[in-house]
């Protein structure tokens, strides 16, 4: 007796073909948040309602300890790369806040070795691209509906330019400080937004502001 494949409702195909682009424009998978806006759903549950539904039959696969781990499977799945690595350890360099900004060590090296404390990335949140990546610890709540919280650990690629709308550890030079924001460039100045509406953004003035990377992977334990 074969049995029927499971029925994909216009919603989970507009999420399944989001998710696939997403990818291969990036090479990590969206959060619950960016495809709620990319595919134009009213919130974040209703996204997470019918990932649970594709996960059940079959369509994809989730980590439940790691954002952003989404795995297409079977047919949906993108064709892997040949010579992808399985995983990737990369530095853990110190804390960021989600919050007030604190002092965040420079990003002057890209290697974990034995005498650096580093994290391991499974396959679904290595990009392909892999240089020049390093980990922070998140201290603080501003980017709760970012789905980024304290305690959680973002990956980063080292980069000083940004775009608007992009989640960035921002080095500010008169402070001597750091802090992880999303990143828009308004004019002459700054604006850090928070992701949690009980806090205000940071404006700054632009030169006054320096970004040290850019977000491309979070990762959470899950107490047991």
């Amino acid at each position: 007796m074969t049995t029927a494949a499971p029925r994909v409702s216009k919603r989970q195909q507009e999420i399944l073909d989001f998710i696939r682009e997403y990818h291969a424009d990036r090479s990590y998978m969206p959060s619950i948040r960016e495809i709620q806006l990319g595919c134009g759903i009213s919130s974040t549950s209703v996204v997470d309602y019918n990932l649970r539904l594709m996960e059940r039959d079959g369509m994809i696969r989730r980590s439940p300890d790691i954002s952003r781990a989404i795995e297409l499977m079977g047919g949906a799945a993108p064709r892997p790369e040949r010579d992808a690595p399985e995983t990737l350890r990369v530095p853990l360099l110190g804390a960021i806040a989600a919050g007030e900004p604190i002092p965040v060590p420079e990003a002057n090296a890209y290697a974990a070795d034995g005498d650096r404390e580093g994290v391991t990335l499974p396959p679904e949140l290595t990009p392909r691209d892999s240089r020049d990546l390093y980990a922070l610890r998140v201290k603080g709540d501003s980017m709760i509906d970012a789905f980024v919280t304290d305690g959680d650990i973002v990956v980063l690629r080292h980069t000083r330019d940004a775009r608007n709308g992009e989640m960035v550890a921002a080095w500010l030079p008169l402070d001597d400080a750091a802090t992880l924001k999303h990143f828009y460039l308004e004019g002459d100045n700054v604006r850090l937004m928070p992701a949690n509406p009980a806090m205000e953004p940071i404006i700054v003035p632009a030169e006054n502001v320096q970004v040290h990377g850019k977000v491309v992977a979070v990762m959470r334990r899950v107490a047991a």
